[in-house]
C-alpha cells in the first residue's frame, strides 16, 4: 500500500520591491502639512475662544469685586447734612463748639464704616471738619481742597466721584462728593475717600496683568506696577491742563503705556505684544510675549478694567495638536499604504477561510447540541410549573376548605345566641297568630290588622337576622369588590354581639359607613374579624378592663388600615404569634390556624396583617388593605 502524499501547501509568488514614486511622496508630505496646519488653526482658534470666555469671567468678577469696594460707603456723604451738628457747623463755622462736636461725629462716623476719611468742606473748599482731626500727620483740618474736582461737583449741586492721590500723605483714594443744604441754599461739601488697597490685594482673583484705568484713561491701578499713572493713549492738552490743575496724580509725570490700546477691544479682544520686566510680579516676570486684551467697563465710576491673558499656553497647546493631526494623518496614509500591500496576500487567506469553515461546522454541531440540552430542560422546567400550580391549587382549595370548617365552626358557637334570637320572636309570633284567629271569629278586622302587621315586622327581624348567617355560612371562592370596611365590622359585630355581652367587653367602634371602602372579598374579611374580635374577647378573660376599641384610617401610600384593639394579656415574646398551630389557649381549644389563615386570607387580596403591643396594655392587630380607588388606578396603569 503506498502512502498518499500530502497535499502541496500553497505558495505565495515572490514579492518585488517597488521603488517610491517623488510625485506621490511629496503629494503626501503636502496633504499631512496641510492638516497640521488646519488643526494648528482650529486648535487655536478653539483655545481663544476659550480664553475670551474666561477672561470674561474673570473681568466680571472682578467688576463685581471693585463695585463692592468703591461702592459700599458711597451713599454715606449723602448722610451727613442730615447730621444737626454739621448743619450748625455750616451755620456757625467760628464756633469752636460746632466744629468740636461735628469733628466727634465725623470721627464715629469714619470707625464704624472703616473709610481712610470723611470731611466737610465750606463754600471756599476749605476743610471745616475731619474724622482725622485728632491725627496731626493726617489732620485736614484747614485745608484749601477747592481745586479739587469733587469739591466743584458737590458746590455745583451734584454727586462728584473722582480718583485722587491725597495730598497730605500721598495715598491713592476714591473720593464721594455729595452737597451740604440748608433749605434750597448749597452751604457746604461732604466727602468720603474710600481706601483702594482692598483692589491691590483681589488682583490674585484675574490670575493675569490686569489694569485700572480712570475716565482721563491714565492707569490709576495695576497688578503691574511700572504701569501706574501712564496714559493708554496721549492726553489731550486739555486734559492734561485739567489733571495739573486738579493735581488729580499728585503733580507726577504720566508716562505712557508701553503699548498703544484700542478705547473698545470688542468682544474678540485686542492682540498686543510686549515684556514685563518687574521681577516683583512673579508670574508674569522676565519674558516678552503676545496678550489678549479684554476690557470691561465699570459704569457707576467711570474706570475700565482690562485684563491680559498671554497666548503663549493657547499657541502652545495649537502646536501640540497641530502636530498630532500631522501625525495622525501619516499614521493614516501609512496604515492605507499598510492596507494596499495586504492585497497581495490574500490568497494565504484563503486556507485561514477553510479553517474557519470548518471550525464554524464544529461549532454549529456543537449549537446543536446545546440546543436540544436545553429544549430537553425545557420541558423538565414546564413540567415541574405545571406539577408545582397543581400543588397550589390544592392548597388552595384545602385553605378554602380551612376557612368554611372556621365560619361553621363559629356558627356552631353562636346557634345558642341565635337560637335566643329567634325564640322571642317566633313565640311572639304564635301569641299573635292566635288572637288574631279569635279577633276574625269576632269581626273585629282592625285588631287582626294590627297583630298581622305585627307578625310581618317580626318575620323582618328574623329575615335580618338569618341573611347574614347565610352569607356567612356560604362557601364561595373568594372575589374582590368595593368593600365598606363599616359594613363588614358590623357583620361581624353582629354574630359576636352576644358573646361580647355575656363577657362584659366595652365595645369603642369608630368606623363609619362610608368613611373607607376597601378592594377585598368581604365575605373573607369577615371571617378574619371574627376571629381576630374572638381572640381579642379571649385575650381580656382576665383582664380587669375589658375594652375592644375598632376603627380604619388611611395610610400615605394610600392603602387602608383596620385596627382592632384589646386590654388583655397582650402577645408572646418570642414572635411565634403567626405560626401554624401556634396558640396560646389551652388544650382543646383551638388548633393554632386562626391567625395563620387569616393572614393568608388578607395577603390575597394584596394587604397584609401585624399584630403589636399597645403601650397601655394589650394588643393592636393591624389589618392593611388596598383602597378600592387605588386598586381601579392600578388595574388601569397595568391595561
Amino acid at each position: 500500500m503506498t502512502d498518499t502524499p500530502p497535499a502541496a501547501t500553497p505558495q505565495l509568488p515572490p514579492s518585488r520591491s517597488v521603488s517610491p514614486n517623488p510625485l506621490i511622496v511629496a503629494v503626501l508630505l503636502l496633504v499631512i502639512s496641510l492638516i497640521g496646519i488646519g488643526g494648528y488653526r482650529a486648535s487655536e482658534y478653539q483655545g481663544m475662544q476659550t480664553l475670551r470666555t474666561d477672561a470674561g469671567h474673570r473681568l466680571d468678577l472682578f467688576a463685581a469685586a471693585v463695585d463692592g469696594i468703591v461702592n459700599r460707603y458711597a451713599h454715606i456723604p449723602a448722610t451727613i447734612q442730615l447730621n444737626e451738628e454739621v448743619l450748625n457747623l455750616m451755620r456757625s463755622p467760628r464756633s469752636a463748639t460746632s466744629v468740636q462736636a461735628a469733628n466727634r461725629f465725623l470721627q464715629q462716623l469714619n470707625e464704624h464704616i472703616g473709610s481712610v476719611a470723611i470731611f466737610v468742606m465750606n463754600q471756599r473748599g476749605i476743610v471745616l471738619a475731619s474724622s482725622n482731626w485728632n491725627h496731626p500727620s493726617e489732620n485736614f483740618v484747614g485745608e484749601d481742597l477747592s481745586f479739587r474736582s469733587y469739591f466743584v461737583d458737590g458746590l455745583a449741586g451734584r454727586v462728584g466721584r473722582h480718583f485722587a492721590i491725597g495730598t497730605t500723605r500721598g495715598e491713592p483714594g476714591y473720593f464721594v462728593s455729595t452737597p451740604i443744604r440748608d433749605g434750597e441754599r448749597v452751604v457746604g461739601v461732604a466727602v468720603i475717600k474710600i481706601s483702594l488697597d482692598q483692589l491691590d490685594q483681589a488682583w490674585s482673583l484675574l490670575g493675569a496683568p490686569a489694569l485700572i484705568a480712570d475716565g482721563n484713561g491714565v492707569v490709576i491701578l495695576s497688578s503691574v506696577p511700572e504701569w501706574r499713572y501712564t496714559a493708554l493713549k496721549p492726553l489731550p492738552l486739555d486734559t492734561r491742563v485739567e489733571v495739573k490743575m486738579s493735581r488729580l496724580y499728585n503733580e507726577g509725570p504720566i508716562g505712557d503705556f508701553p503699548v498703544p490700546i484700542d478705547d473698545d477691544p470688542g468682544p474678540d479682544g485686542q492682540i498686543v505684544h510686549m515684556a514685563l520686566h518687574n521681577s516683583s510680579v512673579r508670574p508674569h516676570a522676565g519674558f516678552a510675549g503676545s496678550y489678549l486684551v479684554h476690557g470691561r467697563g465699570l459704569q457707576d465710576v467711570g474706570w475700565r478694567l482690562l485684563i491680559f491673558s498671554d497666548l503663549r499656553p493657547v499657541r502652545t497647546q495649537a502646536l501640540g495638536h497641530g502636530a498630532l493631526a500631522a501625525v495622525a494623518t501619516g499614521f493614516v496614509l501609512l496604515l492605507l499604504l499598510v492596507l494596499a500591500q495586504r492585497r497581495r496576500i490574500v490568497r494565504q487567506k484563503l486556507e485561514a477561510k477553510e479553517l474557519l469553515e470548518q471550525a464554524n461546522a464544529q461549532l454549529e454541531s456543537k449549537v446543536a447540541r446545546r440546543t436540544r440540552a436545553l429544549t430537553d430542560t425545557n420541558a423538565r422546567l414546564r413540567k415541574e410549573v405545571a406539577e408545582r400550580q397543581q400543588a397550589e391549587q390544592t392548597l388552595r382549595a384545602a385553605q378554602d376548605e380551612l376557612v368554611q370548617a372556621a365560619k361553621l365552626a363559629v356558627l356552631g358557637q353562636l346557634a345558642a345566641g341565635i337560637t335566643h334570637e329567634l325564640a322571642q320572636p317566633l313565640g311572639a309570633m304564635r301569641t299573635l297568630s292566635g288572637n288574631a284567629i279569635e279577633f276574625m271569629k269576632r269581626g273585629n278586622l282592625p285588631t287582626v290588622e294590627q297583630n298581622l302587621t305585627i307578625i310581618a315586622r317580626l318575620a323582618d327581624q328574623m329575615g335580618r337576622i338569618i341573611t347574614p348567617l347565610k352569607t356567612f355560612a356560604r362557601k364561595s371562592p373568594a372575589v374582590p369588590a368595593a368593600t365598606d370596611l363599616a359594613h363588614a365590622v358590623s357583620a361581624a359585630l353582629f354574630l359576636l354581639d352576644q358573646r361580647l355581652t355575656k363577657a362584659g367587653i366595652t365595645l369603642i367602634n369608630r368606623c363609619e359607613p362610608g368613611q373607607a371602602i376597601a378592594w377585598c372579598d368581604q365575605n373573607r374579611l369577615e371571617q378574619v374579624l371574627i376571629n381576630l374580635i374572638r381572640n381579642a374577647g379571649d385575650a381580656m378573660a382576665d383582664s380587669a378592663r375589658k375594652e375592644l376599641l375598632i376603627e380604619a384610617s388611611s395610610r400615605d401610600d394610600g392603602d387602608l388600615e383596620l385596627v382592632i384593639a384589646d386590654s388583655g394579656c397582650g402577645l408572646p415574646a418570642d414572635g411565634t404569634l403567626f405560626e401554624p398551630f401556634f396558640t396560646t389557649k389551652p388544650a382543646g381549644e383551638g388548633l393554632g390556624l386562626g391567625l395563620a389563615i387569616s393572614r393568608d386570607i388578607v395577603r390575597e387580596f394584596g394587604g397584609d396583617l401585624r399584630a403589636e403591643k399597645r403601650p397601655e396594655g394589650g394588643a393592636r392587630f393591624i389589618l392593611q388593605l388596598p383602597a378600592a380607588g387605588k386598586e381601579t388606578n392600578d388595574v388601569s396603569a397595568a391595561g
